[in-house]
């Protein structure tokens, strides 16, 4: 008899904390362990003297009770779930910093977050074809130093490799994420809350652990193996979604980022002028013109070189981020769009999987009009800057005149046309029933800024359309005002309302992806394909019968592997159906997954299915329901 001996445990360490833990989970990658305590605070703690890493304290944006923990399989991502905002939130391991946060409809209980691997080499395929489409766009400029943040979705993806984050809650409420971020599968219906989930690395099966309160209040641990053949099978497919889903993410935080910085170019400068006017031409409470006191503010008060410089340095800067930032990220956008379009239109690889062709249909029209608002801001900064400059120009040589100055002979040079221009400006801009928008606050000089303001409120100055021949002819057209080819242009809006408006639309199309793994179907009919394949026809019980029908190849082979024994009672000598009715519990039941292979009976009232293995065919024939009287 043979005899093993563990070896004692021995302490390496102890420390007080100020607060109780509720949670923790070591690191996969290094030696820190993660805390959460009751006071909401998130910790992280090398092993070494338990030396504190950093803390995240509770706000109001996360919420304050953590429920449960999991870090991502690299190490550098640590989830946490929050129970009274009912969120999961991942955060930064490096710095303590929230990169990404999402609702869930229950308090998640428990996390697990898991690597993919699988030996299958069509996964590797999927992914190499993803970097495609840097053969054909080209590289994104990067954002100026001062934006820290602009990686934070890209940090999100960590290796190519697919990792899954299951979130588990009550009533046995579970969801699956890819890269912590999309969803790609929901499961209800579980009894009981999830005390524990476990995914196979292999996606072919999820273990939970469940807590199941009795009538008289007593609790029951019951652990629940499900089959996720369906994920397993439709690996590659799934890859590149959730691949191609990162990739979108990544461009709307790039141009919500350039947007940032527009804003910021905007607001330094002329934002101070604006205001700056605005106080002079109240505090002057004068009976004379605003032409006459901003041409005073101008002259005598403060600076007219300074100001032109600093407006024409300011647009400049807004136009280099329009066109190189908005402009290539939308175009990449809708790049990608456009293939999870196509990807959603080949039903019979991605239909398991959710796409959604319509609400794909809609983020790629909103794209579209943020870009061509984009291209409206452009033109309105070139127009804005020719005036200011032809403005300033005009007035540096009044000024020079009335002071008795010589005037060099470059900037004598003014036509007829050019003091046309001046006055229209002048008219434009400074007079007085277009001093002030509709909430008085802003002095209307300039057109710029209404569109990277983050209102909902309609533009106070509107492009002028009139005189535009395409948006003339397009007016005159029925048909072509009406075709769903051209994108909405949304002449009344900022360009922030536009984003928003675009985020929220590519949100409903990311977010409607999911599997859910319960989803019930009943057979209509089957027949052997050959010796190792069932085709059946299939109707889903959760949608109207006459729309939504499928016709499946079923793999026997699970089935056929199946070491169960059942053996029939002799002395039953009555109907098949009475054997079953008597003896059905007995029969031994595997489950079987048709994954991607499988079509859409569109607009078919599918009823009976004959197939020929050898040729390869089937033939599919639909009902005619016909009412006799007897």
């Amino acid at each position: 008899m043979l005899t093993f001996t563990m070896p004692a445990f021995r302490q390496v360490g102890e420390k007080q904390l100020p607060n109780p833990v509720l949670y923790m989970a070591w690191s996969p990658k290094r030696d820190l362990i993660a805390l959460a305590n009751t006071a909401g605070e998130l910790l992280l703690h090398r092993l070494a003297n338990f030396q504190r890493v950093w803390s995240l304290a509770p706000n109001e944006n996360t919420g304050k009770e953590i429920t449960s923990l999991a870090w991502r399989p690299d190490g550098k991502i640590l989830a946490f779930s929050v129970g009274d905002t009912k969120q999961v939130v991942l955060c930064d391991a490096e710095k303590a910093e929230i990169l990404h946060l999402f609702p869930v409809d229950y308090p998640v209980s428990c996390m697990h977050w898991m690597e993919v691997q699988s030996e299958s080499s069509l996964s590797s395929t999927f992914s190499d074809s993803e970097d495609e489409s840097n053969r054909f766009l080209p590289k994104l400029p990067a954002l100026p130093k001062s934006e820290e943040k602009s990686d934070e979705v890209t940090s999100l993806l960590g290796e190519v490799r697919l990792n899954i984050l299951v979130v588990g809650g009550p009533s046995g409420f579970v969801e699956l994420y890819a890269y912590g971020l999309y969803k790609i599968a929901t499961l209800k219906g579980i009894a009981g809350t999830c005390r524990s989930l476990c995914l196979a690395s292999d996606l072919k099966s999820l273990s939970v652990v469940t807590e199941v309160k009795s009538p008289e209040d007593n609790a029951e641990i019951h652990y629940v193996q499900l089959d996720t053949g369906l994920l397993s099978s439709c690996l590659p497919e799934l890859t590149r979604m959730a691949r191609k889903f990162t990739h979108i993410s990544t461009l709307i935080q790039y141009l919500r980022l350039s947007l940032t910085c527009m804003c910021e170019a905007w607001e330094d400068i002329l934002m101070q002028m604006d205001l700056r006017l605005t106080k002079f031409v109240q505090e002057k409470n004068t009976s004379t013109q605003v032409q006459d006191e901003f041409l005073e503010l101008l002259l005598w008060g403060h600076g007219l070189k300074m100001l032109g410089q600093s407006i024409e340095s300011s647009y400049s800067s807004i136009q280099k981020l329009v066109i190189s930032h908005l402009q290539s990220g939308s175009e990449a956008l809708l790049y990608h769009l456009s293939e999870v379009k196509g990807m959603a239109l080949w039903k019979q690889k991605f239909q398991p999987l959710g796409l959604d062709p319509s609400a794909i249909e809609d983020a790629i029209t909103a794209v579209g009009s943020f870009t061509l608002k984009a291209s409206e801001l452009l033109q309105v900064i070139d127009k804005s800057m020719k005036n200011f400059k032809a403005f300033f120009r005009w007035l540096y040589v009044a000024m020079l005149r009335m002071s008795e100055d010589h005037v060099p002979p470059e900037l004598n040079k003014m036509t007829q046309k050019d003091l046309a221009f001046v006055a229209d400006f002048l008219s434009e801009h400074f007079s007085n029933e277009e001093l002030f928008d509709r909430k008085g606050k802003y002095f209307n000089v300039e057109r710029v800024g209404q569109y990277l303001k983050d209102e909902d409120e309609d533009l106070v100055s509107p492009p002028n359309m009139e005189g535009n021949h395409w948006v003339t002819f397009v007016q005159q057209s029925t048909h072509l005002k009406e075709s769903p080819l051209l994108f909405p242009t949304y002449p009344q809006k900022s360009l922030h309302f536009v984003k928003r408006m675009m985020e929220g639309t590519i949100d409903i199309c990311l977010q409607k992806p999911a599997v859910s793994l319960d989803r019930s179907y009943s057979c209509l009919d089957a027949r052997l394909y050959d010796d190792e394949t069932l085709t059946v026809v299939l109707q889903c019980q959760e949608k109207d019968e006459n729309k939504f029908r499928l016709l499946a190849q079923l793999p026997l082979s699970s089935a056929l592997r199946c070491e169960e024994e059942f053996t029939w009672d002799p002395t039953l000598r009555y109907r098949l159906s009475t054997v079953l009715d008597q003896q059905g519990e007995e029969i031994p039941v595997r489950e079987l997954t048709w994954g991607n292979q499988s079509r859409d009976l569109e607009n078919m009232k599918a009823q009976f299915v004959a197939v020929n293995g050898i040729r390869k065919v089937a033939c599919v024939v639909r009902t005619f329901f016909y009412c006799s009287r007897f």
